[in-house]
């Protein structure tokens, strides 16, 4: 379907980079770029009324920080639009919004409007700009062949509660950017294997992963599940062997080597724990 969308879009000379990344990408002064990025959640698919209402608030904002982060960026401004039930309280809808006011302060973002409309289940939808420095942009399609594969956290288990009470890795994400050459990066929101295959259709690469590597997280009920569960969303990134023994010596964040990216006729493969390689297909969160 986003595929189908794509071929119809017609684009000015004001967009460096439109559809297919974490953010679009668009002119705006000498030394910086326009980030440019909308999330959706939905009640029954992104989180159920059960959940604290401040939490669905705060994850309505976060996931798009997370995708500015994604680009080397900072989140600016953003506007909102909900879709509320007719039943659904005033008392439920200021918490929603106590979250998002409180998120919004804490990563200096300006909330500078939005809409409202009744629906049958709560929706909030969330556009937001950032700004990032030319030399800092980081996309997709930059990865090369023999780049060491990153995460910035440990992956899997997050419908246990990670995923409404995530921290965007906005400040990791600069620190990697001002300080090494970052060749590509995205956001973890549909699965390891998914996340890490756009990547490298992206970048035309092929990639091996081990097993071993992996970070876990306890919450996780197995490797599958650290595989390819999703809204982790953590970084995932690539940096050349050099940069990587830099990114080693960090003692600022967890940031794991995990695999490394190959030729293009390589494919995608994985090393188990008894050193057997395996052909991924990737999966993820799908919507269809």
């Amino acid at each position: 379907m986003i595929e189908r969308f794509k071929k119809r879009i017609k684009l000015d000379s004001s967009v460096v980079r439109g559809s297919g990344d974490d953010c679009a990408v668009l002119k705006f002064t000498q030394d910086k770029y326009l980030l440019m990025t909308c999330d959706m959640i939905v009640e029954g698919v992104d989180f159920t009324l059960k959940a604290k209402p401040e939490l669905i608030g705060r994850k309505a904002i976060a996931i798009s920080i997370s995708d500015i982060a994604a680009c080397g960026g900072a989140p600016r401004h953003c506007v909102i639009s909900m879709g509320i039930p007719k039943a659904m309280s005033v008392e439920a809808i200021d918490r929603i919004s106590k979250g998002m006011f409180d998120i919004a302060k804490v990563y200096r973002i300006n909330i500078v409007g939005g809409d409202i409309s009744r629906s049958e289940k709560l929706v909030i939808d969330v556009s937001m700009l950032g700004e990032v420095e030319k030399k800092n942009l980081v996309l997709r399609s930059g990865a090369k062949k023999g780049d060491i594969i990153f995460v910035s956290g440990e992956l899997g288990g997050s419908i246990r509660g990670k995923h409404l009470s995530f921290t965007p890795r906005l400040k990791e994400a600069r620190t990697l950017v001002n300080k090494f050459k970052i060749n590509s990066m995205i956001d973890i929101s549909d699965g390891l294997t998914q996340d890490l295959t756009h990547i490298l259709r992206m970048s035309k690469k092929g990639a091996v992963i081990y097993e071993d590597l992996i970070p876990v997280s306890l919450d996780a009920q197995d490797i599958e599940d650290a595989l390819s569960s999703g809204e982790d969303f953590e970084l995932l990134f690539t940096v050349s062997k050099n940069e990587a023994r830099k990114i080693m010596k960090l003692k600022m964040s967890n940031f794991y080597a995990i695999g490394e990216i190959l030729d293009q006729s390589a494919g995608f493969n994985i090393v188990d724990k008894v050193k057997r390689h395996k052909p991924l297909r990737p999966k993820g969160f799908r919507h269809f």
